[in-house]
């Protein structure tokens, strides 16, 4: 009961932040929701930017450059906090943030050990939520510049390749984006990942 409950809210709420791509404020709505996804909000900015991109296709590379610049940005607030304030805000996000549990944090600050430009890029860059990795980088103090690469090459890099598939493909692109872009993107990952493991033992 409880977990239709939340599905039903989820799904309310996506479909709110879908009804902003028909108005005036699109862009600036556009912007908040970049922002606020990278820390806490539970709706991914893919959602308001294809129907953004499909109603003005020629300004691709403008709506895929917001989404961008404020996702890293409300990525860095979400370093921020996961660096100041994680002591305290803790207990909210594992109860009310969707995707933040204990187990998957301490996985998260087990990939930053390991590897913490990667597993940036590959949170930022696949479905995989970037919110929790955004946090957990400020937590266990990974550094600024890795931590902004990372985010600007994965977040551009799915943003831009969505609009631009929109761009030249047109409303032929969605049922694709819908059905496979986000298992290709996880695939590519697991190629770049299995990558850089061949390269370690090489070396």
């Amino acid at each position: 009961m409880e977990e239709n409950k939340k599905q039903n809210w989820l799904k309310r709420l996506y479909n709110w932040t879908i009804s902003w791509a028909q108005t005036r404020y699109s862009t600036y709505a556009l912007a908040v929701l970049a922002f606020a996804e990278s820390s806490f909000f539970p709706i991914p900015p893919d959602v308001l930017l294809m129907p953004m991109v499909f109603a003005a296709p020629k300004k691709w590379w403008r709506t895929a450059l917001i989404c961008t610049i404020l996702s890293v940005a409300g990525g860095i607030f979400g370093w921020f906090i996961g660096h100041y304030a994680w002591s305290v805000l803790a207990p909210y996000f594992f109860e009310y943030v969707p995707g933040f549990t204990p187990e998957f944090f301490d996985k998260v600050s087990a990939m930053y050990r390991d590897n913490a430009l990667l597993a940036i890029f590959g949170a930022a860059f696949t479905p995989i939520p970037y919110k929790i990795f955004t946090i957990a980088a400020g937590v266990c103090d990974v550094s600024m510049f890795e931590f902004v690469i990372g985010s600007v090459v994965g977040r551009g890099g799915r943003f831009f390749l969505v609009a631009i598939i929109i761009y030249f493909v047109g409303d032929k692109a969605k049922p694709f984006i819908d059905k496979y872009f986000n298992a290709l993107a996880l695939a590519f990952f697991a190629l770049l990942v299995l990558g850089f493991i061949a390269i370690k033992y090489m070396m």
